[in-house]
């Protein structure tokens, strides 16, 4: 809809402008104004597409409106016509010198006025068309600088892809990482993005999708409080859970300086998310600024224990170190529990060393159990508790291809089936492993996130067939494990930084 004004100090003249408008069938929102000053104080609050207006007025004439117009910067897009009885050469030369659209004589000829109407109109509208286009190149351009920092691209990297931080308005200061229990994205996102806006009413964001079950917001607001972020993380999940009838883990960062250091904030994420599977009361976790070892706050004893069975299970003693290093914080941090208690859940950890050492029997546990229940401090337990630690590494040496093997044979899956519906819980399924675990010594491994894997590949498998074949976009779609055609271009485009059918083209030139 077009917003038109129309200033005039003759109602009639005024009127005949309105009724020339109507029997044109324009979509539009038409306002009288009756002298230069009040249209003057009007568009400095209302955005107005077309001005007509008379140039002899009380208060203010037309020529001094537009001069004040163009002082003020006011409705800069705005087209300006002057609708005047005078004929005035100086008039014209004037108006064209302010520039003014067109100057139409009265009294008004319908023959005159509906041809210049339609291309003033036609220019506006070229101009919207060329105005949404460059705002939606530059969105896309935002989404792969984020895309690309996210993937592990240091500042420097990013910027040599010819994508500049100041030119592109990136100025984040924390994130969000949201992860599915399921596929999510592509399927059941109809009105994500709508449902997400009215969501979140006091911030500016920017939404940014990694692959079917994971995605990022990235926020502007500078907000220490930790419960302000938790209880806009808890306001998303409601929304999803109504909207959706889908279960939602978000993971929130620290706040960071600049978003160059998106990178290391999202790692950090992806660390919280680990908590994922093991904690399931509050399914929000977040990262204390004041935190030197990152400790989930719902992260019970129970939640650890879990942690560090399966690293003892894996032969995982660097995440087992890590774990361990959590436990022993959460009780530095507090002084309410008691010694017993504490001495009993570090000597059921030796237990479950002792069960994975080779030539050790009841007697050398009850040994170091009864050690540790005379320690006397308890640096001295943690002391006690990392020399077996020690003892586990030593052992674990001798068969350090475990986690190799599964790794690999996780990677194999995934480049034999790319085409299909793959998840994290299916493939730790297929190795024996839990989700968390599998996530966490695949990115050890391979340096890189399981899921960003499996659509780095998959990107790649889209690109060779762009590239080699001339398959339809909606069959490479398919093939390449991407049922929703609009969502694998979107995927493409953030991924390269152009859409497949562009990727294409460029190639065939």
């Amino acid at each position: 809809m077009y917003k038109i004004l129309v200033c005039d100090d003759e109602k009639i003249e005024r009127k005949g402008v309105i009724f020339l408008f109507k029997q044109m069938d324009i979509d539009c929102e038409i306002e009288e104004i009756v002298n230069g000053q009040a249209a003057l104080e009007y568009l400095e609050t209302h955005e107005v597409d077309i001005l007509l207006t008379d140039v002899k007025m009380p208060h203010m004439d037309g020529m001094e409106l537009i001069k004040k117009i163009k002082e003020r910067n006011l409705n800069p897009n705005m087209k300006i016509i002057i609708v005047s009885g005078y004929s005035d050469f100086e008039y014209a030369k004037l108006a064209v010198k302010l520039g003014v659209s067109d100057y139409i004589l009265k009294p008004v000829d319908p023959k005159e006025f509906e041809p210049t109407l339609r291309k003033l109109l036609d220019e506006l509208d070229s101009q919207k068309y060329e105005k949404d286009l460059k705002e939606k190149s530059m969105s896309f351009m935002k989404q792969h600088y984020l895309y690309s920092l996210v993937n592990g691209l240091n500042a420097k990297e990013v910027e040599d892809l010819g994508l500049s931080k100041g030119e592109l308005n990136v100025d984040y200061h924390r994130l969000m990482l949201l992860e599915f229990e399921q596929s999510f994205f592509g399927k059941s996102d109809d009105g994500f993005m709508q449902n997400l806006h009215e969501c979140i009413e006091d911030a500016e964001f920017q939404y940014l999708n990694l692959n079917t079950d994971q995605c990022v917001i990235f926020f502007d607001k500078m907000e220490t409080d930790e419960r302000y972020w938790k209880e806009m993380a808890s306001k998303i999940q409601k929304m999803i859970l109504n909207k959706y009838k889908m279960t939602v883990y978000i993971a929130i960062s620290k706040e960071f300086e600049d978003v160059r250091d998106v990178t290391a904030a999202f790692e950090e994420t992806e660390n919280l998310m680990e908590n994922r599977f093991y904690v399931t009361e509050s399914k929000i976790y977040i990262s204390y600024a004041d935190d030197k070892v990152a400790i989930d706050e719902h992260a019970d004893d129970d939640t650890l224990m879990k942690q560090m069975k399966q690293d003892i299970k894996m032969k995982d003693t660097e995440n087992l170190k890590v774990h361990f290093a959590k436990l022993c914080a959460k009780y530095k941090k507090k002084n309410d529990f008691s010694q017993v208690y504490i001495k009993f859940i570090f000597s059921n950890l030796l237990k479950d060393f002792y069960d994975n050492l080779p030539d050790v029997g009841a007697r050398d546990l009850n040994s170091e159990i009864e050690r540790l229940y005379k320690s006397a401090d308890f640096q001295t337990v943690i002391d006690i508790v990392n020399v077996n630690i020690k003892r586990l590494e030593e052992t674990f040496q001798s068969n350090p291809q475990m986690i190799h093997r599964e790794i690999e044979s996780v990677k194999q899956y995934i480049y034999e089936h790319y085409g299909e519906e793959i998840s994290v819980e299916y493939l730790a399924d297929l190795v024996y492993m839990a989700p968390s675990y599998l996530s966490c010594v695949f990115k050890k491994e391979t340096g890189q996130n399981l899921s960003k894997f499996i659509k780095a590949y998959r990107m790649e498998k889209a690109k060779e067939m762009l590239e080699e074949s001339h398959k339809k976009i909606v069959t490479i779609s398919n093939e390449v494990g991407y049922p929703n055609v609009s969502y694998f271009c979107q995927s493409f485009r953030e991924y390269f930084g152009i859409s497949p059918q562009k990727f294409r083209s460029q190639g065939e030139k």
